[in-house]
């Protein structure tokens, strides 16, 4: 089957009504209509993540599979947002599970201010001494989730386990904790 051709919404029945009828049924022809009209979506979708025109397409083909092993185990409101969110998971597992996600510099989420020229080892090695500095001025639970998340590779459940704060809490920490980071070395190198 091509997923991508004519992957439109369909003429004669809403996505309520395909998914309300491959339940009835377990008819993989229907779920693979609605899957159809939401094909494009999910292409896109991968090839944000890894910007990857064959590996995108597998992927849409791999999240079909994933779809017949999901959809009876949930209640689905809006086939098209969870499609969505069931779309972006299996990306970021597969980035995770191939490493790519596993481990995040701090060069990756802080952008030193220092030009190009200075590949110097010294250079980089104050810059890092700084960026310490900036860790350590960091209020005390956004230092702790950066801790955890980025040098100690944790994931956000790891951390609300060993924490005690809630995901939300986490998420948050690690976000204003990225931005405070950024802003102390692009204001003043750590000083």
């Amino acid at each position: 089957m091509s997923w991508f051709s004519n992957s439109g919404k369909s003429d004669q029945y809403s996505d309520q009504e395909l998914l309300d009828r491959y339940l009835a049924t377990h008819d993989l022809e229907i779920l693979g209509k609605l899957y159809k009209t939401h094909s494009s979506m999910v292409y896109y979708v991968c090839y944000r993540y890894f910007q990857d025109t064959e590996r995108s397409r597998d992927a849409v083909m791999q999240i079909f599979e994933e779809l017949i092993r999901k959809i009876d185990k949930q209640e689905i409101r809006q086939f098209a947002s969870w499609l969505y969110v069931l779309t972006k998971n299996y990306c970021l597992m597969q980035l995770r599970s191939n490493k790519k996600m596993q481990y995040v510099s701090f060069d990756e989420f802080v952008e030193f201010p220092v030009s190009q020229h200075q590949e110097d080892h010294k250079e980089k090695e104050a810059a890092l001494t700084a960026l310490e500095k900036c860790v350590e001025k960091l209020p005390e639970r956004q230092k702790q989730s950066i801790d955890l998340f980025f040098l100690n590779e944790k994931c956000y459940k790891e951390i609300v386990d060993l924490t005690g704060f809630s995901l939300n809490e986490v998420k948050s920490y690690i976000q204003n904790g990225k931005r405070n980071l950024k802003i102390c070395m692009e204001k003043n190198g750590g000083e």
